[in-house]
């Protein structure tokens, strides 16, 4: 080829684009490995405890889990949000201020959990199939999530986008587990030694995010500036309104999906709620993977929007949604095919009455996935109220069909709730997001 003939353009993706694929995959570098141990452990816990110990196994793990998701703020992206500001300004003293803010925001949250798990334990207790012999070890595990409570690491190593250190701390939850579910088995296979089990995994993965945290440097920082006082609401406008807002969409988000869970156990009882958690915990890959990618965009498109020369926040956004949508199909189609051996292979015949559940709630998952550009980007241009209203629709619908649907379908009645819970959320996130865009059109392509 001779020097004047035409040269091919070489494709480049935008760098927004680049960044938050880069940050997806360092999340997704272990997940292989991750599944496979989750099926196995699943299948040690199915096989150890039958289904109706699994059932009350699972309604334990799952009201802690769902407890410490309403208590806890989702300071991880206070930290994104805000701390972008000070790194840009070279503050570390602000940057300090605001991370001990957030730490002392998860400290509060482990106290008002434990407040809400004693009331909610007592009153509705028994409901959950948790007997008097199994009170203590729930409070036991309950205290556990609530005190490892890690938003605040997992924020400090996102701003710094050390994702291969945040994927490496996220894959001792599951190692630990396919652990510790090995010991019980062999030790104590009953629900109090998965409950242990569980627990200790738990305090690992703290752990090791808060080794992850100090070899950053940031730790240093958090003694930085003296208290938090009203100096650090000064430095970062709209604080409150933001920390506010988010913790609510993230626990209406996230803590509907344990609900319908804890509702099958208190409407049919425990073992109905194993067939359900393990469908859960099956179709769940698809939550988990769309938890990540938001995670993974979330920085990005925070900086998009707070750039000084600015990106454009809707291009982006198109090529996230069109990736994600890819993914889903593809992922919904291996469930469809695969979902049922899995479903025998992990929990055995007993656990086969969950297939229909476990296609509902993948169905959910993929419109989940499909959408996860959606809520960041309204995070990020201030809309934080607008994506709050479309949770709240999204958790009146999924309470509203699941307890309309659960008398007459049973189980699968409330993975038809998480469903309709995820088309409402996905309609009203989706219609906020084009008509933010169309009412700025130069705001969404200069970052403002």
């Amino acid at each position: 080829m001779t020097d004047s003939a035409p040269r091919r353009r070489q494709f480049r993706l935008p760098e927004g684009v680049r960044a938050s694929a880069r940050n997806f995959g360092w999340l997704m570098t272990t997940r292989g490995v991750v599944a496979l141990l989750s099926l196995v452990y699943l299948g040690i816990a199915t096989r150890s405890l039958g289904v109706a110990d699994f059932g009350r196994f699972a309604l334990i793990t799952g009201a802690a889990q769902a407890i410490a998701t309403m208590a806890g703020f989702q300071t991880w992206q206070i930290i994104v949000r805000y701390g972008v500001d000070h790194l840009n300004a070279e503050d570390d003293v602000a940057l300090g201020r605001l991370y001990r803010l957030c730490i002392l925001l998860d400290a509060g949250s482990a106290v008002v959990g434990g407040l809400i798990s004693a009331v909610i334990l007592i009153l509705w207790g028994k409901d959950f199939g948790i007997t008097p012999d199994l009170m203590k070890v729930t409070i036991g595990f309950v205290i556990v999530e609530l005190v490892t409570i890690r938003q605040s690491p997992i924020g400090m190593l996102r701003l710094r986008d050390k994702f291969s250190r945040a994927a490496l701390a996220d894959s001792t939850t599951p190692v630990m587990r396919f652990i510790g579910a090995a010991g019980a088995a062999l030790l104590m296979p009953d629900v109090t030694g998965f409950v242990i089990a569980w627990s200790i995994a738990e305090v690992a993965t703290s752990a090791v995010y808060w080794v992850m945290v100090s070899r950053t440097g940031d730790l240093r920082l958090v003694g930085r500036g003296g208290a938090p006082g009203r100096q650090v609401f000064r430095e970062n406008p709209g604080l409150t309104r933001f920390m506010l807002s988010t913790n609510a969409t993230s626990t209406l988000g996230l803590s509907t999906k344990q609900a319908p869970l804890l509702m099958v156990g208190g409407f049919v009882g425990p073992a109905a709620a194993g067939a359900f958690r393990l469908a859960f915990q099956i179709a769940q890959a698809l939550t988990k993977l769309s938890q990540q990618v938001s995670r993974a965009a979330f920085p990005e498109i925070v900086r998009a929007v707070r750039a000084p020369q600015g990106r454009n926040v809707g291009k982006m956004m198109v090529r996230v949604f069109l990736a994600s949508a890819a993914a889903a199909l593809v992922v919904l189609a291996l469930i469809a095919a695969l979902g049922h051996p899995i479903l025998i292979l992990v929990g055995g015949k007993d656990f086969l009455h969950g297939r229909a559940s476990m296609l509902w709630l993948a169905a959910a998952g993929c419109i989940d996935l499909a959408t996860v550009s959606f809520e960041p980007v309204l995070m990020a241009v201030h809309r934080a109220g607008t994506a709050l209203a479309a949770r709240i629709a999204a958790a009146i619908a999924l309470f509203a069909t699941s307890l309309y649907l659960l008398p007459r379908e049973g189980t699968s009645g409330a993975a038809m709730g998480v469903m309709a819970g995820s088309v409402v959320a996905a309609v009203l996130l989706g219609w906020a997001v084009i008509h933010y865009v169309r009412q700025h059109p130069r705001a969404a392509a200069a970052g403002s």
